[in-house]
């Protein structure tokens, strides 16, 4: 295997028209797989990720450089008539076509599905929205919060006595964008039998649902309802953050029988592993602030790296809480690649994270960082919807492109 093996996607045709996150992720994810990957965006002021991140080095957002890595963006007016029709061309040619708008614009600008399909039938069309296609919320706009709202996340992250809390990130979107991946490739195996494509619905909520465990069952059985509970889940312990000293933290994860016999000898304390009120697990669960007090108190003697080293030469799951810079200096990240450096012409190297997961054969890889807004309209303009230079200056003087 070599470095420049072709992906696993290698010969799909992807046309993306998203915008944000929950559309281009899912387009970021195909093409670090392989899949030539055409980003439509408006020619003018393109995909907002451009211009989004908390700070702008040089002008220049640090998102869009992993969002839109691995694409090619041709800049492209759907709301003109001869835009919607380039498009119409380019998606004639294409396997997957993403698209995240409010459903109904892609109705409007004369793109459906079934007048897509009439010309490409084998094209599979992921349609990501924050309540889906159908039923009486599917007009409204969702951003990723509303779906981590309505599919139950936001109610249980955080501490009890405050407000729900975000997890740092867009989760909601995503794993919207996942799980219209994962419909995606579950659509081409199905067309491998069927020679025809279908339309993947991936809504925001129901992807934050489909990850929630067993929240509905277990109300449904005995009327809980799972709360927040800040750095632990009820009833597992112990499995905590506890402090070092300094004011370093550790996450210890012991609640195993086995692991938690560990977890006792590490501290010398052959007496936890036989009381009865943390000798099983459901015991552990019971009286779970007393045990994290207790390790919590032995915990602050330590510095983080001594107790590390104690504990992982136990056997015990641990870890210290990672940020960026702990990333980069990390040997388990640097033997692996996780982290991989980019050429950017701005930027120069750009690190950001690798591919994931893994393939053994035809493996991902990041090809080069977010393109330039339209800087490859012309040369895909002219191969796959057949425009003239002078076509191609007459739609730019109308400012299709």
């Amino acid at each position: 295997m070599t470095e420049t093996a072709p992906g696993p996607l290698s010969d799909l045709v992807v046309v993306e028209l998203g915008t944000l996150i929950a559309g281009p992720f899912c387009g970021q994810i195909l093409g670090d797989f392989g899949a030539e990957v055409i980003k439509v965006e408006d020619p003018k002021v393109g995909d907002p990720m451009r211009q989004w991140g908390r700070s702008l080095p040089q002008g220049l957002s640090p998102w869009w450089p992993v969002i839109g890595r691995n694409k090619k963006s041709v800049g492209v007016d759907l709301r003109q008539k001869e835009g919607q029709a380039l498009a119409r061309r380019l998606i004639s040619q294409a396997d997957v076509l993403i698209e995240n708008f409010r459903p109904g614009a892609m109705e409007k600008w004369g793109l459906s599905y079934e007048s897509l399909a009439a010309e490409n039938p084998r094209l599979i069309m992921a349609r990501v929205s924050g309540f889906g296609q159908t039923g009486p919320y599917s007009q409204r706009a969702g951003y990723g919060l509303i779906g981590e709202a309505m599919g139950g996340l936001r109610h249980v992250t955080g501490e009890p006595d405050r407000p729900p809390a975000r997890a740092g990130i867009s989760i909601g979107d995503s794993l919207a964008a996942m799980h219209a991946v994962m419909g995606i490739t579950m659509a081409l195996h199905a067309r491998e039998r069927t020679g025809k494509g279908q339309v993947i619905d991936a809504a925001l909520y129901e992807s934050v649902l489909a990850v929630m465990e067993n929240l509905v069952t277990e109300y449904d059985l005995t009327g809980y309802v799972r709360e927040r509970s800040g750095s632990i889940l009820p009833g597992i312990a112990p499995s905590n953050a506890y402090p070092c000293r300094n004011g370093e933290m550790i996450l210890i994860g012991g609640n195993g029988d086995n692991v938690y016999a560990r977890l006792t000898e590490a501290m010398g304390r052959d007496d936890l592993k036989t009381d009865p009120k943390f000798v099983s697990h459901a015991a552990r669960g019971e009286n779970q602030q007393e045990l994290d007090a207790i390790i919590a108190e032995w915990t602050s003697g330590f510095a983080l790296g001594d107790l590390l080293a104690l504990l992982e030469a136990k056997g015990v799951p641990c870890s210290r809480v990672f940020r960026a810079p702990d990333m980069l200096e990390d040997p388990q990240f640097a033997a692996r690649d996780a982290i991989v450096t980019v050429e950017h012409p701005v930027f120069g190297p750009v690190k950001m994270q690798n591919a994931f997961p893994k393939l053994s054969a035809t493996p991902g890889r990041v090809r080069w960082p977010g393109p330039t807004l339209g800087q490859h309209t012309d040369e895909v303009l002219a191969a796959r919807a057949g425009c003239t230079p002078e076509r191609l200056a007459e739609l730019r003087a109308k400012g299709v492109i």
